[in-house]
């Protein structure tokens, strides 16, 4: 082997260690400062658990009473959060307490409860009665989007609501109700009526 040779061969060899060590680099450097690859989170559409139609649907409190009632054509539960899904639901809120006093019945274009049971959304339309008893007239509630915690007998609503309560007829924007202590408050713009009793 001739002196120019070996001189060629080490260069080759000098040459291929420094592209394998730059390639190295470069495949590192990349891995360092590439932005991390984007999760593919799209599932699709959210599934039903279970559809059912023409139900009824009871829940209680934690003392085993009767928290709400609800009636309704058509229920879907969702998997992700186990919460139901009803269109034009017939409810009943039971008192929790005064077990003399009737309950409130009505109905709403939608609703929407929790996993739990502990929160109901009555959306769209909603309309309330309750019937006569004792010293108390018959009373009627018209409002929308209503939420309500039925194991505590609340309900508010930020919308217009119209409360009827034998010749009163109360008008405001915004109410809270507490069905146990037969609460009913409107927060803002109120006007009330009294009809002239009958001689």
């Amino acid at each position: 082997m001739s002196v120019l040779n070996l001189f060629k061969d080490r260069s080759a060899t000098s040459v291929g260690g420094v592209l394998a060590a730059a390639l190295g680099a470069s495949v590192l450097l990349y891995y360092w400062v590439a932005p991390e690859k984007k999760v593919q989170d799209f599932v699709g559409p959210p599934r039903s658990g279970y559809v059912l139609t023409n139900f009824d649907l009871d829940s209680y409190n934690e003392q085993g009473k009767p928290a709400f009632k609800l009636i309704a054509p058509h229920l879907e539960r969702r998997e992700g959060d186990e919460s139901l899904y009803i269109n034009a639901p017939d409810f009943v809120l039971p008192p929790t307490k005064d077990t003399t006093a009737p309950p409130w019945t009505g109905h709403s274009q939608y609703g929407w409860v929790n996993k739990d049971g502990s929160l109901l959304k009555l959306q769209g339309k909603v309309h309330m009665d309750r019937v006569a008893f004792q010293a108390n007239p018959p009373a009627s509630i018209d409002t929308s989007e209503v939420t309500a915690w039925p194991k505590e007998n609340r309900l508010e609503t930020a919308e217009a609501a119209r409360i009827v309560q034998g010749s009163s007829t109360m008008d405001g924007v915004g109410m809270r109700a507490n069905l146990d202590t037969k609460h009913l408050e409107l927060l803002d713009a109120v006007h009330t009526t009294y009809q002239p009793r009958k001689r």
